[in-house]
């Protein structure tokens, strides 16, 4: 992993130690079945409600380890190199460190010994938590939220996501200026110094609060110019179909598979943080802009998804989006709840969504035949397999710009119009008489109704939208005759 390991100021390697820490209540969950007979064996036996609360608050997390595994893609992902882990279980937190005293020792002799850094928390420490533990820790000591937005800032390409993270950092860094004791007489060249606003967070706090609004100006301008842009869009009826799911879930290679981008994204979370949007054209010939977004994640800091409204307005104004899932996930199930729980709070809950099952290569043949088998919309967008099928249901579910079905009567000397149906509707039915085209196609109606002028009977027409006839769910047979 050495072209991972991003290289400092000082010209010293970064290295991480990182401390995961879990709480009583945070058990690994049981298997359905063993939850389904605990719980109704509580019921028999009238256990106390308190243990059935924390029950049910072991449901709602991740399994441990798979937090940890995830913690340490997102330590990849800043550019960092593992130096050692620390693992800690406790009742609670302890309100002065999180960890203990004496954790916090035996954390010293260790970061001492592997020569490491920064010490990464997988848990959010308060501003309190924070200057205590860099009073007692020999390195840098960063926390959860921390480590995400370093990534963002990592990943920021445009100018819109460099604002958005700035915003992000300086918001979460007001109220803990007390706390970065080290750290603020430092510039640059590490997980947590990176970014935009590193300048003005060793300034005061009344210079801190003049550029947050200063930022909140500068993407409000960028939001108004996304919103004509929209509004110009919208003027065409071109819906809009939007990628969202937790990170690394495939969307961005998805994404370049059904736009034919071309330019794969690395397997790293938060690869995509700039939103990406280009038109492809259904089974139907309707075209429609496909908008990749950033992934969501556990515990998603609230200032990034308050910072990223501009960007996230893309999932707000889709009108169908593909929640992208990776099928070969252990915790597949924990990961749905977290994207619906930001889905929640960007008031998209109610919007038409279909669940695509992406990385299907990656399950045993056993669990994809049935997985397949259940009905779902199964995908590689690796190897590029259900394509077809993933494009058909989202031409069933759009309900904008419709397909029918129409009849035309042509003369030969329009060939800009035969051209232009030919190119954006499927030929049903063609005869040529005299000197006229006497053809039936099926189009979008934006499309078949700027020729109405040449229609031949207005009553003949047939939608086929959602719920209306079953081909709008797939190709329309293009041999003459067929009806």
């Amino acid at each position: 992993m050495g072209e991972l390991q991003r290289i400092g100021t000082d010209g010293a390697e970064e290295r991480a130690l990182l401390v995961a820490v879990e709480f009583a209540s945070r058990r690994s969950p049981l298997p359905p079945s063993a939850v389904l007979a605990r719980d109704a064996a509580r019921i028999s036996s009238d256990e106390d409600e308190d243990e059935e609360d924390a029950s049910s608050d072991v449901l709602s997390h991740f399994d441990h380890d798979a937090s940890l595994s995830e913690f340490r893609e997102l330590v990849l992902s800043a550019g960092a190199a593992i130096a050692g882990e620390v693992k800690q279980r406790r009742p609670k937190a302890d309100p002065a460190t999180l960890i203990g005293s004496g954790k916090v020792e035996e954390l010293a002799g260790v970061a001492a010994s592997t020569h490491a850094n920064v010490v990464l928390f997988d848990h959010d420490l308060t501003p309190t938590q924070l200057r205590n533990l860099e009073e007692r820790l020999p390195c840098r000591v960063l926390d959860r939220t921390q480590l995400i937005l370093d990534i963002f800032a990592r990943h920021a390409r445009t100018r819109e996501g460099q604002l958005q993270v700035e915003l992000a950092q300086l918001e979460y860094m007001l109220p803990r200026l007390a706390g970065r004791g080290k750290s603020m007489s430092q510039l640059g060249g590490g997980i947590g110094t990176r970014g935009p606003g590193e300048t003005q967070l060793e300034t005061d706090r009344r210079k801190i609060q003049r550029r947050i609004l200063q930022v909140k100006d500068d993407l409000e301008a960028v939001r108004k110019v996304r919103g004509q842009q929209r509004q110009r869009r919208e003027s065409v009826p071109v819906p809009t179909v939007a990628l969202v799911g937790y990170t690394n879930a495939g969307k961005s290679t998805l994404f370049n598979t059904l736009t034919k981008a071309g330019v794969l994204e690395p397997a790293r979370m938060f690869a995509t943080l700039d939103p990406k949007l280009k038109a492809i054209q259904l089974p139907s010939r309707r075209k429609i802009l496909l908008s990749d977004t950033v992934g969501f994640i556990r515990n998603l800091p609230h200032t990034l998804v308050t910072s990223f409204r501009a960007t996230l307005e893309e999932v707000q104004k889709a009108e169908v989006l593909l929640h992208v899932r990776d099928a070969s996930s252990p915790v597949g199930d924990e990961q749905k709840v977290e994207v619906e729980k930001v889905l929640g709070e960007l008031g998209v809950l109610t919007k038409p969504r279909l669940e695509v099952m992406n990385k299907i290569d990656l399950l045993p043949d056993e669990e994809r035949l049935q997985l397949i088998a259940s009905g779902a919309i199964c995908t590689s967008g690796k190897l590029g397999l259900g394509i077809d099928g993933l494009l058909a249901r989202i031409d069933a579910e759009l309900t904008a710009d419709p397909v029918i079905e129409q009849t035309f009567t042509i003369p030969q000397s329009k060939g800009e119009v035969l051209a232009a149906l030919g190119a954006g509707a499927v030929l049903r039915d063609r005869q040529f008489i005299d000197n006229t085209v006497h053809m039936t196609v099926a189009g979008p109606a934006s499309l078949l109704g700027r020729y109405r002028e040449f229609r031949v009977d207005a009553s003949t027409d047939r939608t086929r939208g959602s719920g209306g006839d079953s081909q709008s769910s797939g190709p329309l047979d293009p041999e003459p005759g067929h009806r």
